[in-house]
């Protein structure tokens, strides 16, 4: 490793925080099936615990996202027992995640449903979830829907555009002045003929109607196949509306697999769009790296950390392209020299002064190794497997 790599990948990772997910720790699956795992999270407290020992292995995932009707059950009476379970744990509650696509009354949609009714209702349970995350010191409320239609003719389109518009600002005006609104955005999946919002372009335009604390969240497996995501990326960049991440890789659509499984190149890519914009403004952006995934065939708690342990990677790879280097050659159009820059700093093995860097923190230079080696997960294997084997016949 050349002289000074080692300082530009420390200076890095020492900015880097991920936030973990609370239901990638607990039994989910697909529309096909579920396969349960006997150390899968049953509680919510389990899944307290278990991102604590990422955070714990890792040292940069102090919070975990909560997911309103999963996490919440008694709602915002809910927050005393999620604040305990914090300072158990060592993991603050991070993004609040209203849900306003599982309930029995969003068949035709939440804040597009041709019901005022079921409308008032997603925005009642929206209001509230932002009041629990004001009540636990939460910062930013994630909303995605599931709103759209499967059948042309079926939908008035555009006047459910003008509904999205008002309930996302009525949302935005119950914030307070410390929080935001991240608007997810999915092409697809589960309404096929259109969903209300598709791609970035209309979830940027959602978000500047809402107000100033909305911000468009991206999510790297809610794209079509080939799609370039580091431009949209640049763009809402340039624009100041990139509040987000929501990382996974996939092979296809939406895949839940881990971060850098398919394409790391891809991630290395958006990372370096994020230093290059900050380099060339002299302004960090306000970005959240959270995870989205959840896995059926990966132990839960070991994919966390791969996930972790390759972004922290690609996000130092990043790092190492020299900036000035490739401003100079974009301006000479020397196509191979830009290239090149990016290509030799995905090269660059990193992994040696990452662990460099964990032994300096006092933590674990392999954090799978340690997990592995430290009885935690057949402690939890024990204590749940009964729980889970009871709950099997619950998602035939």
């Amino acid at each position: 490793m050349k002289a000074g790599t080692s300082d530009r990948v420390f200076s890095a990772l020492e900015k880097f925080r991920m936030e973990l997910p609370s239901w990638g720790f607990a039994n989910t699956g697909t529309r096909f099936g579920k396969f349960i795992q006997p150390a899968a999270a049953t509680t919510t407290e389990e899944k307290f615990s278990d991102a604590g020992q990422v955070h714990k292995l890792t040292g940069v995932c102090p919070t975990i996202a909560l997911h309103v009707q999963w996490d919440c059950p008694e709602g915002i009476d809910s927050c005393g027992d999620l604040q305990r379970f914090a300072d158990c744990y060592g993991v603050a509650p991070g993004s609040i995640n209203p849900n306003l696509f599982q309930d029995q009354h969003y068949k035709h949609g939440s804040f597009g449903n041709p019901t005022p009714a079921i409308r008032e209702r997603a925005l009642r349970h929206t209001r509230d979830s932002i009041e629990i995350a004001r009540r636990l010191h939460s910062r930013d409320v994630s909303l995605w829907f599931a709103d759209g239609s499967n059948y042309p003719g079926t939908a008035n389109i555009r006047e459910r555009k003008r509904r999205f518009e008002e309930a996302l600002k009525q949302a935005h005006d119950a914030l307070s002045s410390e929080q935001r609104l991240l608007i997810e955005y999915k092409p697809f999946e589960p309404a096929f003929y259109h969903t209300d919002i598709a791609d970035w372009g209309m979830a940027l335009l959602l978000a500047r109607s809402a107000g100033p604390r909305a911000r468009v969240l991206v999510d790297t497996g809610h794209h079509y196949a080939g799609q370039n995501i580091e431009q949209i990326v640049a763009w809402l960049l340039a624009e100041n509306m990139l509040g987000g991440f929501h990382f996974n890789d996939r092979r296809y659509a939406d895949d839940d697999l881990t971060m850098g499984s398919i394409d790391p190149y891809q991630a290395f890519r958006i990372f370096h769009e994020i230093r290059f914009c900050e380099w060339e403004t002299g302004q960090p952006p306000d970005i959240a790296y959270m995870v989205d995934q959840s896995h059926n065939l990966k132990g839960k708690i070991e994919a966390m950390i791969q996930t972790v342990t390759m972004a922290q990677q690609l996000f130092a790879k990043a790092a190492l392209v020299d900036l000035e280097r490739l401003v100079e050659a974009q301006r000479e159009s020397d196509l191979v020299g830009a290239e090149s820059l990016l290509q030799d700093a995905f090269a660059t093995d990193v992994r040696p002064a990452l662990q460099d860097w964990r032994r300096g923190k006092g933590l674990p230079s392999d954090p799978m190794q340690a997990f592995q080696q430290s009885g935690y997960l057949e402690r939890i294997r024990k204590e749940r497997a009964e729980k889970n084997a009871r709950n099997v016949s619950s998602y035939a």
